[in-house]
């Protein structure tokens, strides 16, 4: 869970040191304040902490249990713990700014339908629809803590209940649902722009085959095979549609650079090919789901976790090219800056 989270993070700094490096201003963007707006530098920190702190939690964690300790599987709870203690830390160390945005952030998006929607909201809610197996994986700790299982080790407690089965499928839906809302929400704001409809009617889509991969993996017939590949399929073209056109501005015919926009910050316009291939490979990985690979549970859980993580990175990598579009059409629109900053160079040296 917490690599997943460290992962992220790394790669929002990569995304951070990109946008600065290409003069992309993503403090405007998300409506930041430039003196307390994290920086590449932080991001970097704040993963390493938590890896660092995950693999001392992981070696105490071994130490206890060679000494015979008891409740020696309640690490991880407590860890869980201290790390919603940080996030909620009144005083102002450890980023509090950034936390309580983040707090915000994450308020805005549970409750859609009753904020107006920023960048940064449904920015935000873009990235936890990446972040569904640590959703999930949350869930299945709090149920683990809860029942007690960390006591005798039952981990099929949680797993073989049909409430955690239930929950489970409510989870995969919730970030496609608060997305679909804030579209909606978008759709009445915006002069009933028909855009927001049609971008609702993608995550609708998402949460249908997601829907369908779930009565899959219960009854796995030859029909919810084909309904897999089906709502799979149309689901996947209709997102990367949207991806390559309406949130990074490629595939325009009448463009200057051949099937991508006009303007372009990156000078190699290789790399734009490219990163629309890797985008549509990374978008395919639902069909692992239905290749019946027969491996362990031990490999499957290892593979469940590649897959997850390699979503995140697809999701840090259509981040760069999502605001250096939004980028782009600001300056177009001279909405580029909100302040002028004192003629002084930066003391920093990157």
């Amino acid at each position: 869970m917490f690599a997943l989270i460290s992962l992220h993070t790394f790669l929002y700094g990569c995304n951070l040191f990109m946008w600065k490096s290409t003069r992309i201003n993503h403090n405007f963007i998300f409506d930041f304040s430039s003196s307390t707006a994290l920086t590449h530098r932080d991001a970097f920190l704040m993963s390493a902490s938590i890896m660092c702190t995950v693999v001392a939690a992981l070696v105490i964690n071994l130490f206890l249990k060679n000494a015979g300790v008891s409740y020696a599987n309640a690490l991880p709870g407590a860890l869980l713990l201290l790390s919603t203690g940080v996030l909620f830390c009144p005083f102002d160390i450890f980023y509090r700014s950034t936390r309580y945005c983040f707090m915000r952030v994450i308020r805005n998006i549970i409750f859609s339908p009753f904020y107006k929607v920023l960048m940064a909201d449904f920015f935000m809610a873009d990235q936890l629809t990446s972040q569904i197996p640590l959703l999930r994986h949350m869930e299945f700790t709090a149920c683990y803590f809860m029942a007690g299982s960390f006591k005798t080790h039952p981990y099929e407690t949680c797993t073989s209940s049909q409430q955690y089965k239930h929950l489970a499928y409510v989870i995969s839906f919730l970030p496609y649902y608060w997305r679909a809302l804030q579209c909606l929400r978008r759709y009445l704001e915006e002069g009933r722009d028909i855009n927001q409809l049609a971008n609702a009617g993608k995550y609708v889509s998402a949460m249908v085959a997601a829907a369908v991969r779930f009565k899959y993996a219960a009854t796995p017939t030859p029909f919810w095979v084909w309904m897999v590949i089906f709502s799979s399929s149309g689901a996947t073209i209709y997102q990367l549609y949207w991806d390559f056109v309406k949130d990074w501005g490629f595939l325009n015919p009448k463009s200057k650079n051949p099937w991508l926009r006009n303007e372009l910050i990156l000078k190699n316009k290789s790399i734009y090919y490219v990163s629309m291939m890797l985008n549509l490979a990374l978008r395919l990985a639902w069909t692992e789901s239905v290749m019946k690979i027969h491996i362990s549970k031990v490999e499957s859980r290892l593979l469940d976790f590649l897959l997850a993580s390699l979503e995140i990175i697809r999701r840090g990598h259509w981040n760069f090219y999502r605001l250096e579009n939004e980028h782009l059409n600001n300056v177009g629109k001279f909405r580029a800056v909100k302040t002028v900053p004192l003629p002084f160079r930066e003391l920093e040296t990157d």
